[in-house]
């Protein structure tokens, strides 16, 4: 396998190693857990959507982002399967269209929409908003949602700024899921039957120990230092379980018997293009060493854990659901951290408002 120069200058960065050390052990971790609490572990069976012929919903309708590939096409596939009209929503529109051409030739009967949309771009999440909303209008469906996974993610190995100016990993991963969750949560809220919220969160959480949330959190203010993009990358994934909580908080202090519920799941590895900005020989050997140790997925094994915990029972709300099968361990400490969490939601709440009265005219 040869090694090129790219490669040779990522094995000797501080942020490969942290990759390669810190993120195995906090996946053997969380998988330590798992098998520790063994027989304990809770197992939620799926809850599988019935019609009511005379009700308001012909079809639960289930938003996923990042659907161009990998963990979010299928989950695409599975929801489908599954009797959802699935709108799969992505960056690139050709991408979508072939993605619905294969599921509509392997399910005929599938219900399938694709809609445009970055989510690095506040004004494409606000168009991707308006579209939608239209779209049920057109379409007369009931004006709800039923289930909404925010599956979009990215790895940066290095510094890019996002239209609205702030670090395009954070922006894609966080603050792309939490706009888009505010702006539909009245939709959410809206479903005569109860909505869900699935959040794709990451076992490199438990990499991080302390959450700065000072002026640099979205953004990386230094040009001339290396980007610490595994150290971004984790503080996206933690900020992502922060705010599921929260939300999870917020909704049932607003109403006990609130309709909603908001899970985070981690998959554990999946083998997707994830690892693409990876020097191919690193990211192959990468995945050749997760495969050697069993714990590396197929998109469709990992897909089985999104669609466990997006059919799980109703009143299951705010758990960390890992390992597939319904089941559930405990995420790292500092994520059930209430104060954080509630500062982390209320300046993003300001950066929020701040992009929404900037696109006021859009």
């Amino acid at each position: 396998m040869a090694i090129d120069r790219a490669a040779m200058r990522m094995i000797f960065s501080c942020q490969f190693w942290r990759m390669a050390i810190c993120w195995t052990f906090a996946l053997l971790f969380s998988y330590l857990r798992f098998h520790l609490r063994g027989r304990c572990l809770t197992q939620h069976p799926r809850f599988r959507f019935s019609l009511d012929p005379g009700g308001k919903i012909r079809r639960p309708i289930c938003i996923i982002t990042g659907a161009t590939s990998g963990l979010g096409e299928a989950t695409a596939r599975a929801m489908a399967a599954e009797g959802y009209h699935v709108v799969l929503a992505g960056r690139c529109s050709e991408k979508l269209d072939k993605i619905i051409q294969d599921i509509m030739k392997g399910n005929e009967s599938a219900h399938l929409n694709a809609f445009q949309v970055d989510l690095s771009s506040f004004h494409s999440i606000l168009k991707f908003e308006r579209s939608f909303k239209q779209w049920l209008l057109d379409s007369n469906l009931d004006h709800s949602v039923q289930l909404l996974i925010n599956n979009a993610g990215i790895l940066a190995t290095s510094f890019k700024v996002s239209a609205d100016g702030y670090d395009k990993m954070m922006q894609t991963n966080y603050l792309g899921a939490f706009a888009l969750t505010n702006l539909l949560l009245p939709l959410l809220k809206k479903s005569p039957v109860p909505s869900r919220i699935v959040n794709i969160t990451s076992f490199t959480h438990r990499c991080v120990t302390n959450l700065k949330l000072d002026c640099n959190i979205f953004s990386h203010s230094s040009s001339s230092e290396k980007y610490p993009f595994a150290n971004v990358y984790e503080n996206s994934k933690l900020c992502l379980l922060l705010f599921s909580y929260e939300l999870h908080r917020r909704l049932y202090e607003e109403n006990p018997l609130s309709n909603i519920s908001i899970i985070p799941v981690d998959p554990g590895v999946v083998k997707t293009k994830i690892l693409r900005e990876i020097p191919l020989c690193l990211s192959q050997l990468a995945f050749t060493v997760l495969s050697f140790l069993r714990l590396l997925q197929s998109p469709e094994t990992g897909a089985s854990s999104v669609v466990d915990a997006a059919l799980a029972p109703p009143n299951v709300s705010g758990e960390y659901f890992f390992g597939g099968k319904g089941r559930m361990v405990e995420s790292s400490s500092l994520s059930y951290n209430a104060k954080l969490a509630a500062d982390l939601w209320s300046k993003s709440s300001t950066l929020f408002e701040d992009q929404i009265a900037i696109h006021k005219d859009f």
